[in-house]
């Protein structure tokens, strides 16, 4: 009987498992990815897979668990993109993130709740989970809390959602207000009666109507009123009915108008209130009207309150890597100004 040498002995490398997925042509396969095949390198370090994708298919090679991932990717790409919506690179990053979040929700059904749109305006649809946490939210609730930092749909989508509810006669007016800060002293030097003077506060608020509404529309809707937009202090002594009201840049209300504008509302109205107390820009001493709103009602049942994270950012990119950057300079200039009093005593 002979003995087996070593390398007799030894079993060969066992084969990496492969996925094979074919599409049609190699044009619907690259609109999955953005048509950039550099985003395929977001795939291998997000799956843990090889990515080898030539003409009309793509090859992933790598553990079962990251195939299985890679093909539940692809399928949900697949059944937005023959939906009818173009993936940009922020949708298929959002893609991959959520599907090895394992979360329930994918890409299509996100882009599958749409509102709005016309023949020159795109359908506005949530690009994240929060965001569409926050629409169904304004479906259910009749006042909504949208809390987190700059740019992450807050307001936009408050706004399209009223507008939405208006179109389908739900209610018959919107009203949008915001804090004008220094509408106060400060607003005395310039031209004008309190409304020119508050004006510039509330551009953001017109552009974006002007950007959801086709021009003649929303142009209607200003003049005739069904669409209001004011500074909060024309909002005391009112009652405000079926209408939807969203109150805009909430973290500089003082605690009085905060509480002002939500009991105006009255019968078939609902209220959207929006901010980020990170940015506070009332006089020291003066308390944010939204933090006290967030201690004193994060239980009542009537009120909603979804808070954004900086993963909600759908402004540039470079906009998440500025808010990460003076989160991390506040923060460690908080810790070296509390050991600075700790080391003075």
């Amino acid at each position: 009987m002979h003995k087996r040498s070593e390398a007799t002995m030894s079993q060969p490398p066992v084969p990496e498992n492969q996925l094979k997925l074919e599409f049609e042509t190699p044009q619907f396969l690259h609109s999955l990815f953005a048509n950039d095949a550099r985003e395929v390198n977001y795939i291998e370090q997000s799956l843990g897979v090889r990515v080898v994708t030539r003409d009309g298919w793509i090859l992933f090679s790598g553990s079962r668990a990251g195939l299985d991932l890679a093909k539940k990717l692809f399928a949900d790409l697949e059944e937005a993109r023959r939906s009818g919506v173009s993936i940009h690179k922020r949708d298929f990053r959002q893609a991959v993130d959520m599907v090895v979040g394992k979360q329930s929700r994918g890409l299509s059904d996100l882009t599958a709740t749409r509102l709005l749109g016309s023949r020159t305006r795109k359908a506005v649809t949530p690009r994240s989970p929060h965001q569409q946490d926050y629409l169904r939210a304004m479906e259910s609730h009749p006042v909504v809390f949208g809390i987190g930092p700059a740019g992450t749909g807050k307001t936009y989508l408050a706004m399209a959602m009223a507008l939405c509810r208006l179109k389908r006669g739900e209610i018959t007016r919107v009203i949008l207000t915001r804090p004008a800060v220094e509408a106060g002293e400060a607003l005395g030097f310039l031209p004008g009666d309190l409304q020119e003077k508050v004006a510039p506060y509330l551009r953001p608020l017109y552009d974006a109507i002007h950007d959801l509404l086709e021009p003649e529309e929303g142009n209607r809707y200003l003049e005739d009123g069904t669409i209001e937009i004011a500074p909060l202090a024309y909002m005391r002594g009112r009652t405000l009915a079926s209408s939807c009201v969203i109150l805009d840049e909430a973290q500089n209300t003082t605690r009085e108008q905060m509480f002002m504008l939500l009991t105006r509302l009255g019968e078939g109205s609902s209220c959207v209130v929006t901010g980020d107390g990170s940015q506070v820009d009332l006089a020291d001493g003066i308390a944010s009207g939204l933090v006290e709103a967030e201690a004193a009602m994060d239980d009542v049942p009537g009120v909603k309150f979804i808070r954004f994270s900086r993963g909600d950012v759908v402004r540039h990119p470079v906009v998440s890597e500025i808010i990460d950057a003076y989160e991390n300079y506040r923060n460690s200039n908080k810790n070296g100004a509390a050991r600075g009093k700790g080391e003075s005593r």
